[in-house]
């Protein structure tokens, strides 16, 4: 292949990035937000990633003071429903806090293939589910323009949690123009009966669902 085709088939070929979301203590089993059997996934991430040109990661990364916390409502309770600036807003458990060992990666991650990290939810006055945007869609991350500066056309997904925040970093992957796939072993849920209806509505909208078997050699 000559040097003009060699560019040719680089500009042409479809390139492939891996999205690990918010792979971190606090989502693992005895964390503040622990997702049941959310560390199994951990060794299965480290061996995809070899098979993607690029590998990015999302970090949630709140204040004290956030105010999807329910500490920082009176009389609330973790998992209450409030109205937040006119968003319907779960309130959790404080996790993630900026600094903290909760908000960490865990420690068995695989991190020197990851090219980037995204970090979300730093705002107080609004939560930040998708690695994209905050939950009213006002404020960019910068991952669409970094993963369109990269020439990346396909996204793959895993991590936590396959029904929040691996879901609305999926759609609005969907919104940016990205074709995307999740890769549902390599993702938990925090609950198993809303991920089956979330499963159906991605299918629905073109979204990939598949076994990581399909990827490791």
């Amino acid at each position: 292949m000559n040097g003009t085709g060699l560019l040719k088939y680089i500009k042409n070929k479809d390139m492939k990035a891996l999205v690990i979301v918010d792979v971190q203590n606090d989502f693992m089993p005895g964390g503040s937000l622990e997702v049941p059997h959310g560390d199994i996934i951990v060794p299965l991430i480290n061996r995809l990633q070899k098979y993607f040109d690029l590998v990015v990661a999302t970090q949630d990364w709140h204040p004290q003071n956030h105010k999807s916390f329910a500490s920082n409502h009176s009389n609330k309770n973790p998992f209450d429903e409030i109205n937040l600036h006119g968003i319907k807003q779960i309130l959790w458990p404080d996790h993630c806090v900026q600094g903290s060992k909760g908000a960490e990666f865990h420690p068995d991650l695989g991190i020197n293939k990851i090219e980037t990290i995204f970090r979300k939810g730093m705002d107080p006055e609004i939560d930040s589910y998708s690695g994209f945007y905050d939950n009213d869609h006002q404020k960019s991350t910068g991952l669409s323009g970094y993963l369109k500066e990269k020439g990346i056309s396909e996204l793959y997904f895993c991590g936590l949690t396959s029904d929040i925040c691996v879901y609305y970093t999926i759609k609005d992957s969907l919104k940016e123009g990205f074709s995307a796939t999740l890769i549902e072993d390599a993702s938990r849920p925090l609950n198993n009966d809303i991920f089956n209806n979330i499963k159906n509505e991605l299918a629905n909208n073109g979204v990939r669902i598949i076994g990581s078997y399909e990827i490791l050699i």
